[in-house]
């Protein structure tokens, strides 16, 4: 009898990173702060983001892995050109791996708040669909929960709705009006 061992992942995250992430997960920016509201628990689109991540060497604010769409937010440190030309390395590096990558300044998040998350709303609308990504990134669960949107949305397509005091889908003709 064969016993199959867990594959182990082709990632390593480093102890040292792996503090560094949770840190800046505990203390972020007003600006970092704002966006984060905006974007977890799926509220962006049904969008999910992961904030304060690794990913290879470098630590990103927030990413959308489905929609492989890196956010960052900068602040005024970011526009020395050392750091210009750090930030251009890991925006080549995040490029060369098939992220997408948005910057922003924490300028730009307080003063222009409705602007950013609209600039992020249409970078995830106009991402690669989940049914063409190759079967081995999307998880059983994953497959099962896009068949399902996918089925609630030609439902309601045709005419079909909700039932208002069970949140179960029901024909419309099942549904009783008042």
């Amino acid at each position: 009898m064969t016993t199959e061992f867990a594959k182990t992942p082709r990632w390593y995250v480093s102890t040292k990173q792996r503090v560094r992430a949770r840190s800046l997960r505990i203390n972020f920016t007003n600006a970092e702060r704002i966006i984060w509201s905006a974007l977890r628990a799926h509220r962006m689109n049904g969008a999910s983001f992961r904030r304060q991540t690794p990913i290879g060497p470098y630590i990103v604010d927030f990413v959308c892995h489905v929609a492989r769409l890196v956010v960052e937010i900068d602040g005024g440190q970011h526009f020395e050109s050392k750091e210009e030309q750090r930030d251009a390395r890991r925006d080549a590096y995040l490029i060369g791996r098939g992220f997408r990558v948005l910057r922003f300044n924490n300028h730009e998040v307080m003063s222009n708040r409705q602007g950013v998350l609209e600039t992020i709303a249409a970078a995830i609308e106009h991402a690669p669909s989940l049914s063409l990504q190759p079967k081995s990134d999307i998880s059983d669960f994953g497959r099962l929960r896009v068949a399902e949107l996918r089925f609630t949305r030609v439902r309601l397509q045709a005419g079909e709705g909700t039932h208002p005091a069970y949140g179960t889908m029901m024909h419309s003709a099942q549904m009783k009006m008042p």
